[in-house]
């Protein structure tokens, strides 16, 4: 895709790498107090406490408001501290039982390696910038139909988040809440889409963040709400049916979108528009099931089969029109 440094990045993004949700607070930082036992069942060693008591010192705390349960104290505002203060060492999070080995982003299938942090980013910026031309052409899309685009908020994070839908997991892949309408993403799963799942490049990267900006738009339009009501009164195998209409309208979305964004910002350059018909086929329910279990269970699908999704991602691309992904209505999927 072609980018430089002139192209606009989203402000729509929130990065929550690194944190880890329901952590410990001190008295007066933003948080409830939490009074630490001492001694008995379940309390601290002395050396624990004067080692902890060495690093509320370092930090400007009183130790005695903290073992004391002293309420709001006048601790100093971390936030206003110099950068080096903000970050507390890292440490290995227990298994997230919640992990599914051999899917993109589960714990078992990231690495450390050199240099990931200058990577990062550059997916940073990366994504802000294919964040930024969802922007554009949905706006541009919604102002000529008559009405406003909403733009959603882009969450980063590492492991697991907090959202309105629930827990986000690294496991679950990238994802859309339609509660807070934000979608979610842990950066790791671009190295698995490439690495395990063979679905290199940048556009097989856009096309996963235009799929989840397609969510979005079904919200805006209703659609989501429809979807969901209906699938509380049919069958699973029917409900499972009906999800897989939704997954592929917002693969024929983000066909539109791509369509419409070469027209607006002409990004696309040779070979984009088949790294992503490529990453659509990997991701497809029948190759995922391969992959994991070694047989297809069709009446279990929620998303599509691989040729489904490179289907409904090309009718949206060639004709550039949403009214080209009507999956609902479609005589065949």
């Amino acid at each position: 895709m072609r980018y430089d440094e002139n192209d606009r990045e989203s402000k729509n993004i929130d990065d929550r790498r690194g944190q880890r949700d329901g952590g410990f607070r001190f008295p007066g930082s933003g948080g409830p107090g939490v009074r630490i036992p001492v001694g008995g069942k379940g309390g601290m060693s002395l050396t624990t406490l004067l080692i902890l008591g060495a690093i509320m010192l370092l930090f400007g705390i009183n130790p005695l408001e903290v073992l004391l349960g002293g309420g709001q104290g006048n601790f100093p505002d971390i936030s206003r501290m110099p950068e080096q203060t903000q970050q507390a060492p890292r440490r290995t999070a227990e298994r997230n039982p919640f992990d599914i080995p051999g899917l993109p982003g589960s714990r078992e299938t990231q690495q450390e390696t050199p240099g990931a942090p200058k990577a990062q980013d550059e997916m940073r910026t990366f994504i802000g910038r294919v964040l930024a031309d969802t922007e554009d052409v949905w706006n541009d899309v919604f102002k000529s139909a008559g009405r406003q685009y909403k733009e959603p908020q882009l969450v980063m994070f590492t492991g697991a988040t907090r959202t309105a839908c629930g827990t986000g997991q690294s496991a679950m892949g990238p994802f859309y809440c339609p509660l807070d309408q934000k979608v979610y993403i842990d950066l790791a799963f671009f190295d698995e889409l490439e690495r395990r799942f063979n679905a290199p490049g940048d556009f097989a990267q856009a096309y996963v963040i235009a799929h989840e900006v397609g969510h979005h738009v079904q919200t805006l339009l209703g659609i989501s709400e429809q979807v969901q009501r209906t699938k509380q009164r049919v069958s699973r195998t029917e409900a499972n049916r009906i999800q897989v209409m939704m997954e592929l309208q917002a693969d024929c979305l983000a066909g539109v979108w791509a369509n419409l964004n070469h027209q607006l910002n002409n990004r696309l350059e040779d070979g984009d528009i088949e790294e992503g018909l490529n990453a659509a086929k990997q991701i497809g329910d029948d190759m995922i099931q391969k992959r994991q279990q070694g047989y297809v269970v069709p009446d279990s699908f929620t998303h599509g089969s691989s040729a489904q999704r490179k289907e409904w991602f090309t009718r949206g691309f060639k004709s550039g029109e949403m009214k080209s992904c009507d999956t609902f209505n479609a005589d065949s999927l």
